[in-house]
C-alpha cells in the first residue's frame, strides 16, 4: 500500500504528531509533524539513541545545550544528534506544517 509523507495528518493541530513508519530492534524511522509547536520552556530532549533528522517541509529552529547559535532548518536540511546531546525545538513554522523524518538508532 502506497502512503505519502505529506498526507494523513489533521488540518488543525494542537499538538505535534509522531508516527513510526518502520521499526526494528536496531532503528526506528518516524514522521513528525509540527505546526507552531515548541519544546516547553526549561525542558530539553535527552534521548538514549542517536538521531538523524531531515526537514522535508516548513521550517524550524533547534538549540543545542551549551551553544548560543540557533540551528535554523529549512526543507532539505538535516542534522545528526548524538545520543544524550541535549537539544530543544525553539520554534516551528506556525503558518505551514513542518514535516520531519527522523531516524533513531543505536
Amino acid at each position: 500500500m502506497i502512503k505519502n509523507l505529506f498526507w494523513g495528518f489533521p488540518e488543525t493541530m494542537i499538538e505535534e504528531t509522531s508516527e513510526a513508519l518502520l521499526h526494528t530492534r536496531h532503528f526506528r524511522l518516524e514522521r513528525i509533524v509540527s505546526s507552531g509547536q515548541i519544546t516547553p520552556p526549561g525542558e530539553w530532549y535527552d534521548q538514549k539513541t542517536n538521531e538523524w533528522v531531515v526537514l522535508l517541509s516548513g521550517s524550524a529552529g533547534l538549540l543545542f545545550e551549551g551553544e548560543t547559535e540557533l540551528c535554523e532548518m529549512h526543507p532539505g536540511d538535516y542534522v545528526h544528534i548524538p545520543a544524550h546531546k541535549r537539544h530543544r525545538v525553539e520554534w516551528t513554522d506556525p503558518e505551514q506544517k513542518t514535516v520531519w523524518l527522523a531516524l533513531h538508532y543505536e
